[in-house]
């Protein structure tokens, strides 16, 4: 299953549905649309169904730098955390 993303905007900040895998091969586009829609964007993970290290240190970057979250998995925030552990 490949990536797909949805824009759609509440009024005041643009949201990007994420489904399917963030995978490494994926970040490049990602991190295009994040460009186009700065500053207000919010990331909704609700169908993301697989991460790989390179998505978990990548969505960690987008949060460090006041991306919203939504619906991200506890998986996905525990991992996000042991890789924030090792930066150290």
């Amino acid at each position: 299953m490949m990536l797909r993303i949805e824009e759609r905007s509440d009024g005041q900040r643009t949201i990007l549905r994420l489904s399917g895998r963030i995978q490494s091969e994926h970040l490049e586009e990602l991190t295009a649309h994040i460009g186009r829609n700065r500053p207000a964007i919010v990331l909704d993970l609700e169908d993301v169904t697989l991460v790989d290290v390179a998505a978990v240190r990548f969505l960690s970057v987008c949060e460090a730098e006041g991306i919203d979250l939504l619906h991200c998995a506890p998986y996905i925030r525990e991992w996000m955390g042991r890789e924030r552990g090792r930066g150290e």
